[in-house]
C-alpha cells in the first residue's frame, strides 16, 4: 500500500503533463470525484487536484517538444542531488536537472536506460501527496517494460528497492514482481515491473512507461465515465481474482492510468 509515511524509494506525488490543462482537470474531476483549481500566479498552466479535501496529484501544460501526454511519477529521496548521481551511475540520464520547484520540493526527472521516465522528490514546504490509497487517489504503481531484469537492476541500485517475484494468472507465464522500499515490511509493496513487448507500449511509442493507478469505488462506473468524458477503456472492467477489479484506460490526450476497485470493496 501507497501511504503518506514517505521513505526513500516510496511514491510520493504524480503530476500529469497535458496539452490543455482544464480539460485534463475536468475529465479526472469527472473520473476520480476530484476537485481541480489552478494555481495562483500560474495562468492556467499548472493547478492542484485534491480528493476529500487533500492533495492528489498535480496537472501542468505539457510544453516539451514532441512529447506525448503522461503521468510522472516521483520516489521520495532525502538527497534529489545523491539520486541524480545514482542514476548516473547505474546507466540512466538526467532529463530535468535537480531544481527547486518554488519552495515546495526539490525535483528533478530522469530516464531508465530501457528509456522508461520517472522523477525523485525531494521535500521542502510539501512533503508530497496529502490523498493515497482511498477513492480518488494513488494506491499502486506500474512499470511496463522491455526488460524486467535490467530495469529492476537498475531501480534496485538507485532506490535500493526489494523485490518479490509472482505468476500472473491466467497460465501464460508471464512473471509480475512485485516491488517494496527498502527496509520496509511487505504490507509497504507500492508496485509492480512487468515485460512485455515493444508492441503492447504503443501509447509509449513502444518505450517503457510508468502509469498511476488510482482506487475507485465502483471501477464500472469509473470506466463508464472515462468513455463518456471521452477517454478510452483498453482493458476491463475485469477481475484480478484476489486483488481487485480493474480496468485500463486512456485520457482523451492519450496519458494512461487504471482504475481499481479493491477486492475487500468489489465483495462488499
Amino acid at each position: 500500500m501507497i501511504t503518506t509515511d514517505f521513505v526513500p524509494g516510496s511514491p510520493c506525488w504524480l503530476d500529469l503533463g497535458a496539452p490543455d490543462v482544464s480539460a485534463a482537470g475536468d475529465f479526472y474531476s469527472a473520473v476520480l470525484g476530484w476537485e481541480f483549481a489552478p494555481m495562483e500566479g500560474s495562468d492556467g498552466a499548472f493547478g492542484l487536484a485534491t480528493s476529500g479535501g487533500r492533495t492528489a496529484a498535480g496537472i501542468g501544460l505539457l510544453t516539451e517538444r514532441g512529447a506525448r501526454s503522461a503521468w510522472m511519477i516521483y520516489f521520495f529521496t532525502p538527497d534529489v542531488h545523491e539520486t541524480a548521481a545514482s542514476v548516473l551511475r547505474a546507466g540512466g540520464t538526467v532529463r530535468v536537472e535537480p531544481q527547486d520547484a518554488d519552495g515546495w520540493a526539490s525535483v528533478a526527472q530522469f530516464t531508465d536506460p530501457q528509456g522508461g521516465q520517472f522523477a525523485a522528490w525531494t521535500p521542502g514546504r510539501a512533503r508530497g501527496l496529502e490523498a493515497t490509497d482511498d477513492p480518488g487517489a494513488l494506491c499502486w504503481t506500474e512499470l511496463y517494460t522491455t526488460d524486467a531484469s535490467a530495469a529492476l537492476a537498475f531501480y534496485e541500485t538507485v532506490f535500493g528497492w526489494q523485490r518479490e517475484d509472482m505468476k500472473m494468472p491466467g497460465g501464460g507465464g508471464e512473471t509480475y514482481t512485485i516491488v517494496t522500499p527498502a527496509g520496509q515490511p511487505a504490507e509497504r509493496m507500492h508496485g509492480g515491473v512487468l515485460q512485455v513487448p515493444p508492441e503492447q507500449l504503443s501509447l509509449s511509442r513502444g518505450l517503457p512507461s510508468w502509469h498511476p493507478v488510482f482506487t475507485v469505488s465502483d471501477c464500472d462506473a469509473a470506466a463508464a465515465t472515462v468513455r463518456t468524458k471521452g477517454g478510452e477503456v483498453l482493458m476491463g472492467p475485469s477481475d484480478a481474482p484476489g486483488i481487485g477489479r480493474m480496468a485500463v484506460c486512456a485520457d482523451g490526450a492519450g496519458a494512461d492510468f487504471v482504475l481499481m476497485t479493491p477486492a475487500e470493496a468489489s465483495a462488499a
